[in-house]
């Protein structure tokens, strides 16, 4: 049930920018004769200048008018501006990657400031502009190395780079891969990743084999086995970790299509946690006293994405208020009536339309409850009629991702962001509600009880932009606690910190 909306509450929200209440309520500043969204980035206003309303309608009768910056009359009539401006620049980087080579130049074609820029790509791509460029630059010239044939130069310098070594130097660090090893991906056999320095294989091992009787995956020693779906059908793939490499190689089929190399390596860069850089979000923390410790054994730690967005949204819903290992054994279940068997034992995942062809009775006989069995043959159905784009969603702002993903039947704050920062990898999500992370923050900071969602949104605001990872570390932290605790209370369960724990916790 929401908090009550009492006036302290809204003062600290609006004071908090918090977008998680732009819709339910409206801040009115009498000084200025305004009315605005919470999350408004406007200087906020003394709180004896504030009043408060519930829809534009009763601001504008108490004689206020709308903000120019926040927009709240386009927010409640569902008119998205800012998102619009932020796919305007998609679409003009996709046509054209060289069109736009810095900050200015991207302001100047959203027709706003410098600083507008890094608000719009904070809050809607959850990344900076520089960031953002270089990763559209980098996509491109992975298109062209593998559909067409001028030299490694010509292109870096076609996609928007000045120098060759740049090219380079962020291709590196964006592919795991040379410029040069990329093109020759459909003729290598196999896709050897070249693994950061501190890159923390021991954590991603376990965290890719957090269900060790999972269907779809099994790690043994170094060695990660992985049942993938690619636009032209499922493949099962090996992955073998060295110091520095990991050497993934097709079992089934043993020669994949040449364009599935695309889509493979892809896959398999975000499944080891290799889409994102983790330096920046250990800067923050390092130079923040009381949140360093969060660091202690867990420099390098990176997140692993669920390899297929369905699967990730099936996690989701099956996860909800349940200990993990019995979400474990509900996808199992669904896994092994709706995915498809693959030589060597492995199961590619469930496809939406096979669990949408499911009924009711079907998913409650797996251990479902009939409201969740309806959640998930919901979300289903609507993806296999296309209403639905996961990739689509994944590909495009955070904030029209969290506003379709709660639109869905039994999706609330947990669930939706659980999506988006373990499937989609939008990098500033916390999934409210989530029992370990509520744990792990009352142990971190030493709160006598555990926070509500109002408290957690507060104390993980203190992590932001980093927020998604930041919920990946406190959830380690408070699984080592828990481990540690263990030791001494070996008839406690330490995948269950306190009560229930949700699926996100390890997923």
């Amino acid at each position: 049930m929401a908090a009550p909306l009492h006036r302290e509450l809204m003062l600290d929200r609006m004071l908090a920018a918090d977008r998680a209440y732009d819709g339910r309520f409206i801040t009115g500043v009498l000084s200025t004769g305004i009315y605005c969204l919470p999350s408004c980035r406007a200087r906020k206003p003394k709180p004896e200048n504030v009043v408060f309303h519930f829809s534009p309608v009763q601001a504008r009768h108490a004689g206020l008018r709308p903000c120019l910056r926040c927009k709240p009359d386009d927010f409640y009539a569902g008119v998205h501006s800012d998102e619009a401006r932020v796919d305007a620049l998609a679409a003009l980087m996709a046509r054209s990657p060289a069109a736009v080579r810095n900050v200015a130049e991207l302001a100047r074609a959203a027709d706003v400031s410098p600083s507008k820029v890094h608000d719009l790509f904070r809050v809607h791509l959850h990344t900076t502009p520089v960031e953002w460029l270089t990763r559209q630059r980098v996509r491109h010239a992975q298109h062209l190395l593998l559909t067409t044939s001028p030299s490694v130069a010509k292109i870096a310098f076609e996609v928007g780079f000045e120098s060759l070594s740049a090219f380079g130097k962020q291709f590196r660090r964006m592919s795991a891969l040379t410029p040069q090893a990329y093109r020759r991906l459909p003729q290598a056999g196999a896709i050897h990743l070249n693994l950061p320095q501190g890159y923390p294989t021991t954590a991603i091992l376990r965290d890719l084999g957090r269900d060790p009787s999972s269907l779809t995956e099994r790690v043994e020693g170094q060695v990660y086995a992985a049942a993938l779906r690619l636009p032209s059908g499922p493949i099962a793939v090996q992955v073998e970790f060295s110091p520095g490499t990991a050497r993934c190689t097709p079992i089934f089929p043993a020669k994949p299509l040449s364009l599935d190399w695309a889509q493979l390596h892809g896959t398999l860069v975000k499944r080891l946690g290799l889409h994102t850089d983790p330096s920046r979000f250990e800067t923050h923390l390092a130079s923040t006293p009381d949140l360093a410790s969060l660091l202690d054994g867990g420099r390098g730690l990176r997140m692993p994405l669920v390899a297929d967005h369905f699967d990730g949204l099936l996690w989701s819903v099956v996860g909800q208020q349940v200990k993990f290992s019995f979400a474990c054994t509900l996808r199992r279940r669904i896994t092994e009536r709706t995915g498809e068997p693959l030589p060597g034992g492995l199961f590619a995942p469930p496809t939406a339309d096979a669990v949408a062809a499911l009924n009711e009775a079907d998913l409650v006989g797996m251990g479902l409850t009939r409201a969740r069995a309806g959640y998930l043959l919901n979300a289903a159905r609507l993806v296999a009629q296309g209403r639905l784009s996961l990739p689509a969603l994944a590909a495009g702002t955070a904030t029209r991702a969290e506003r379709s993903l709660l639109a869905l039947s039994g999706l609330g704050p947990w669930s939706a962001n659980y999506v988006m920062m373990r499937v989609f990898g939008f990098q500033d999500c916390v999934p409210l509600g989530d029992t370990a992370l509520a744990t792990a923050l009352q142990e971190f900071f030493g709160l006598h009880a555990r926070p509500d969602r109002d408290q957690t949104t507060t104390l993980m605001a203190r992590f932001s932009p980093h927020r998604s990872l930041a919920t990946f570390h406190l959830w380690r932290y408070v699984q080592t606690h828990q481990e540690t605790f263990h030791d001494h209370h070996p008839s406690v369960d330490p995948c269950v910190p306190g009560s229930t724990l949700p699926a996100a916790a390890s997923g």
